[in-house]
């Protein structure tokens, strides 16, 4: 899913993840996809078993810089937070699904409450 978003000129700026094997695996694999370094993946223990509020709390203290953030976590929080989102429905986002929004925000403390747009949503093959 890398190599696709990669392709597809997809930009992130910031890989955020559950130090969890599954989802640092993932995460791992994005990032060598963009030729970046494994250091630059912020690891966020509480995004094991998080849930959906926990999620925009997360985002809310990212760190403006980045304009492009990718989140890898696990369900059900993941599949919950994104159905939040927009009014695209997400019943279940299996292993590897990638959903983006955008949304016109200078701070990403802005983003819980700014209207969001539904960009797209890949599943593996």
């Amino acid at each position: 899913m890398g190599k696709k978003l990669f392709k597809k000129n997809t930009i992130i700026d910031q890989f955020v993840s559950s130090p969890a094997l599954r989802a640092k695996t993932t995460a791992e694999l994005f990032v060598a996809e963009y030729d970046r370094k494994l250091k630059e993946i912020l690891f966020i223990p509480s995004l094991y078993h998080a849930g959906a509020d926990h999620f925009s709390e997360i985002i809310s203290q990212l760190d403006n810089r980045f304009d492009h953030v990718a989140l890898f976590s696990h369900n059900p929080g993941i599949t919950d937070f994104a159905s939040t989102l927009t009014s695209t429905p997400i019943t279940h986002m299996p292993t590897c699904s990638v959903f983006a929004v955008t949304s016109p925000i200078n701070s990403w403390q802005d983003f819980n409450s700014a209207v969001k747009s539904f960009l797209f949503f890949y599943k593996p093959e």
